[in-house]
């Protein structure tokens, strides 16, 4: 995880609810039902869900999500034709840590 690439990511108030929203992703986007059952990336979302929530174009969600999962924040599978994303937990608690920390 590069911190500066964390910041950077957060500091996008779409980025950042994005986010948010996937803290918990049933509250905000209902159950996956093309994600299969017997999957082992729960708590995924497919981008459309996240496009169509955001009200953005298509491309600029497709960018804020991989400027996420280069940061380290987001984790993504592709399953058929679908993509999913979910949040990497394991890095945005060692941010969190860092901040408690260095800040």
């Amino acid at each position: 995880m590069e911190n500066l690439l964390v910041f950077k990511s957060l500091s996008n108030e779409t980025r950042n609810q994005i986010l948010q929203w996937l803290k918990e992703p049933e509250k905000h986007f209902g159950v996956q039902c093309d994600l299969p059952s017997d999957t082992d990336f729960k708590n995924g979302v497919c981008v459309g869900d996240i496009q169509q929530k955001s009200g953005l174009a298509q491309s600029v969600i497709s960018s804020y999500l991989n400027t996420m999962k280069n940061a380290g924040l987001l984790e993504s599978k592709r399953i058929g034709q679908w993509t999913y994303y979910r949040r990497n937990e394991e890095t945005i608690q060692q941010f969190k840590d860092y901040v408690l920390k260095n800040l």
